[in-house]
């Protein structure tokens, strides 16, 4: 199967905010990575990132880039520099998601035409990586914020696309969309951990299947 066709920067952004979904894959045992993401593709979920912390990453992204069908996009988080930014990209990644603001991976990212997703906390630094070229920001850790957090930016940064990350569940996922938000980046509360170690993939695929219910209509009630 062929992965998503690159694209260009916007295009892929956009296809974020459609989706309004990114999974957020940590993993310790990367052979498990095939069958966690044909669970959350049968339910639904189609942004995917693999993060750095999982063993091989770069080797799994480039595994996971050959065979995702169209209509998936692949991506990689926890990148901390432009080096990693840059291999990434090459293995086959079409977003990168990082914890913190570098104006350097951005550059890394943007010489590629590949969407730069940084993470930010306070409306300063979110406009800042905005202003910088940012083409979604990552507000994190938003576990200690809220969605009301997300009504208060919308109103004086209505151009920015905010995507919370930590302490985003099944059941808040509409919170934050009804919030402003362009997308939730979900990890934890979506791929449970014991299932998986259980090989248990039917239960990541119902949670999939709840979280896209939750989104969609969270978005047609707005």
């Amino acid at each position: 199967m062929a992965a998503t066709n690159p694209g260009r920067r916007e295009e892929i952004a956009r296809a974020i905010q459609d989706a309004g979904i990114v999974a957020v894959i940590r993993t310790k045992d990367p052979a498990r990575l095939p069958a966690i993401v044909d669970a959350l593709a049968a339910g639904g979920v189609r942004i995917l990132e693999v993060t750095m912390t999982v063993p091989g990453a770069i080797e799994a992204i480039a595994g996971l880039a050959r065979r995702l069908p169209h209509g998936f996009v692949l991506g990689a988080g926890t990148v901390l520099d432009a080096t990693t930014a840059g291999q990434v990209i090459g293995a086959g990644a079409r977003f990168v998601v990082s914890p913190v603001f570098r104006r350097s991976v951005i550059a890394a990212c943007h010489q590629r035409d590949v969407p730069a997703l940084p993470g930010c906390f306070s409306p300063t630094e979110i406009l800042d990586a905005w202003e910088s070229g940012a083409d979604m920001v990552k507000v994190f850790p938003a576990t200690s914020i809220g969605p009301t957090f997300f009504k208060d930016l919308r109103g004086p940064l209505p151009q920015v696309r905010l995507m919370p990350t930590g302490g985003v569940t099944i059941e808040n996922a509409a919170d934050w969309i009804r919030a402003g938000a362009a997308a939730v980046g979900i990890g934890t509360a979506l791929l449970d951990a014991n299932a998986i170690a259980a090989g248990d993939y039917a239960t990541v695929r119902a949670n999939a299947e709840r979280l896209v219910s939750n989104v969609r209509r969270a978005r047609q009630s707005a």
